[in-house]
């Protein structure tokens, strides 16, 4: 079978709410290439229908979770424009797929990252503030039962997200530092510092910035990057308030309806 198969099959999953087997059973587990083919098809989809890319999310940052899927890397996929959730309001249970939430810092750039030999200098240069965030994230494969391959092919296996109102320069918070609480109304339900995120949030950053510069798609001034969660996920049920505090970056929440 070939990449645009594999995405229709994703594709239908999320139109008619029904998860799949996973496609490892078929692509392998090895084939990241191709993983990233489909993930590729659905993105010129969702761009043909006039929805628009926003920007990028980093998954696997967590060298724990990376380990349990046989991997040595972070993965990425696209955050596209009707994946936003406004900070404070809700989303209905219907519009999402076996619902997880994550805390995470995110990024908005400046800059363009063009350049095939990139610093991290180059890149706090290129952010110009940082933002609040909570990632849903939700899988199109049944049960959660995903390798590598399953969740990059579907797009990191990402949902929607949310991001707070309180833009912070880099030099105005300790990211490494800064103390992320999440709450679901007044219990706490995760927390974890910048630290979680490979050692800090710029640094999965900057493995996807030189990335996509190797792919010869750079990451350009405006784009929105969330870096990858500083937490262990939580599993969202219809009812749930959400909120994340981070440490000197201010808070962001979203609310779950039927």
């Amino acid at each position: 079978m070939k990449a645009q198969d594999f995405a229709i099959r994703l594709r239908e999953a999320q139109k008619n709410r029904q998860p799949i087997a996973p496609l490892r059973n078929e692509i392998g587990i090895e084939d990241i290439d191709l993983a990233y083919e489909i993930q590729h098809v659905n993105t010129l989809h969702r761009i043909e229908q006039g929805v628009r890319v926003t920007g990028k999310k980093i998954g696997l940052t967590s060298l724990a979770v990376q380990k349990q899927l046989g991997v040595d890397q972070p993965d990425y996929g696209m955050l596209f424009s009707d994946m936003e959730v406004l900070n404070g309001l809700s989303i209905s249970m219907q519009e999402l797929m076996q619902p997880k939430a994550e805390a995470e810092i995110a990024f908005v750039l400046g800059e363009d990252l063009d350049d095939d030999s990139l610093t991290i200098v180059d890149l706090m240069n290129a952010i110009d503030y940082a933002l609040p965030a909570i990632e849903i994230v939700g899988s199109r494969i049944e049960n959660w039962d995903i390798r590598f391959t399953d969740t990059v092919a579907d797009n990191a296996s990402a949902s929607h997200y949310v991001i707070g109102h309180t833009p912070r320069t880099l030099d105005e918070f300790d990211m490494i530092n800064c103390v992320m609480k999440m709450y679901n109304h007044d219990q706490e339900v995760s927390t974890g510092t910048g630290a979680a995120c490979m050692g800090s949030p710029l640094n999965a950053t900057l493995w996807l910035a030189k990335k996509m510069v190797e792919l010869g798609s750079p990451l350009q001034a405006g784009e929105l990057i969330f870096s990858g969660a500083l937490g262990p996920m939580h599993t969202v049920k219809e009812g749930d308030i959400l909120r994340a505090e981070f440490q000197g970056l201010g808070s962001v929440s979203i609310s779950f309806l039927k």
